[in-house]
């Protein structure tokens, strides 16, 4: 086949290239600047302030419940002295809810933002302080059964002192929304100062590109048509490689079981007869004998290695006696236990079809005998109302993570399965291992049958 020579596409694409990383690098490096000042006014002011707002809410929530105790532990009738609560009954959750206001106000502090004064944050510190202490003396008065006392000091005191941190931690949160407002804007304004940027650079760019991309798609259809039109011919070419070996395989195969076996057989006739022709006790007898065993015994070997390059049961029996038969032939050889299951209302898989088949499972048994390492193995021919399906599957060390290149065996079966118009697929089960699954049209058995 003769190709058109053209000019190569590398300079023009290298010039496009060179002015495309050019602008690119350009504006990356201006986009870089913008997005760094980004960056910082990000971590210095808005993220703190985020996260200190959500402690800040912690923190509010903690009171509030506080509150709601409080309120709970003065809710009791004061002249019905029989149904009141005792407050020392709630010292417990007090002391739970302490520990955890104290750990909100830890980390509130890891992450208050810049902007916060020394005084607001030491004004907050001493107001918690204060506050736990008027709730400790509670309940000390409590304890002593100072009842009364205790409840007036947590009208009086304590209430007021919550209310207190209540209302600084409610300025710092609307403190820290006004920060971040500020921030906001400044963020919108780099942002669309980035965009008006943006949109410069691409209108200068693009018609660059867009010339550059259109003279690749062009360079790269060409090679793709070359490259489809390889593809086609190489999977005649294999095809017609696979025709070519099954032909010459299936003519072997005759010409030893025809031919050689006749011969062999032939032979150890003759051999019979001369035996019975020479005296009981002779040397002669006796190497007639063997003669005659070792010539079954090559007989025995060519008629196994015609059922090895072409099994006759294809072509007589048909598929699923051929696959019977074969099973326990590799059992015996590779001493790897195989189960076997059909599945389905069978139909007639015959020639051409048969034997493609039968090639896929005969090189995915000897994949499972090289490379897996496995002693077991599970065949599965499923016959379904329009497709049939062939499965061998193994739980050895399956394919390696990385291949260098791909077996010739593997194209064989891809090439098979194409040829029937179906496809093949190598998985990894669940429990390891490899599973080759073919799935062939019931149209396309029938009609190579």
């Amino acid at each position: 086949m003769q190709q058109s020579a053209g000019r190569s596409p590398t300079i023009p694409l290298y010039i496009g290239l060179v002015i495309t990383l050019a602008a690119v690098v350009a504006y990356s490096g201006y986009v870089s600047k913008q997005i760094t000042s980004l960056r910082q006014l990000q971590n210095n002011l808005i993220d703190r302030n985020r996260q200190d707002s959500l402690q800040l809410l912690r923190i509010q929530n903690e009171l509030n419940s506080i509150g709601m105790s409080m309120r709970d532990m003065l809710d009791t009738d004061p002249l019905d002295q029989a149904q009141r609560y005792p407050l020392t009954a709630w010292e417990p959750q007090f002391q739970r809810m302490r520990g955890d206001l104290e750990d909100a106000f830890q980390r509130e502090q890891q992450v208050a933002p810049q902007g916060r004064t020394e005084d607001q944050q030491g004004y907050l510190q001493s107001s918690l302080v204060q506050f736990w202490d008027a709730v400790d003396r509670t309940f000390a008065l409590a304890r002593n059964g100072k009842e009364n006392e205790a409840r007036g000091q947590i009208r009086l005191s304590l209430q007021a002192r919550l209310a207190g941190l209540s209302t600084a931690v409610a300025r710092l949160l609307v403190q820290n929304n006004e920060s971040e407002e500020r921030a906001a804007a400044q963020v919108t304004e780099i942002y669309n100062r980035v965009q008006r940027q943006a949109y410069l650079f691409v209108a200068g760019t693009l018609t660059g590109i867009l010339l550059t991309s259109l003279y690749l798609i062009r360079s790269n259809r060409l090679l793709f048509n070359q490259l489809a039109m390889l593809s086609e011919q190489r999977s005649d070419l294999a095809q017609k490689l696979i025709a070519a070996q099954e032909s010459t395989l299936r003519h072997i195969s005759r010409e030893l079981h025809d031919d050689f076996g006749q011969i062999l057989t032939a032979m150890g006739a003759m051999l019979g007869r001369a035996r019975n022709q020479v005296p009981e006790g002779s040397e002669l007898r006796t190497d007639l004998l063997e003669v005659r065993e070792i010539a079954q015994s090559t007989l025995d070997k060519v008629r196994s290695l015609s059922q090895a390059l072409h099994p006759v049961m294809l072509d007589e029996a048909g598929l699923e006696q051929t696959i019977e038969w074969y099973l326990p032939v590799v059992e015996r050889q590779t001493g790897i236990g195989i189960s076997y299951e059909k599945s389905g209302t069978p139909f007639s898989v015959n020639g051409n079809s048969a034997v493609h088949i039968y090639r896929v499972l005969q090189e995915a048994l000897n994949n499972v005998a090289r490379h897996s390492g496995a002693k077991q193995a599970w065949v599965r021919l499923q016959f379904s109302p329009d497709r049939l399906e062939l499965q061998v599957e193994d739980h050895g060390s399956g394919f390696p993570a990385v291949r260098t290149r791909q077996g010739i065996g593997l194209v064989a079966m891809r090439e098979r399965a194409e040829l029937l118009g179906g496809s093949i697929g190598f998985e990894r089960p669940t429990a390891g291992g490899t599973l080759v699954r073919m799935s062939i049209p019931r149209q396309i058995t029938e009609a190579h049958g």
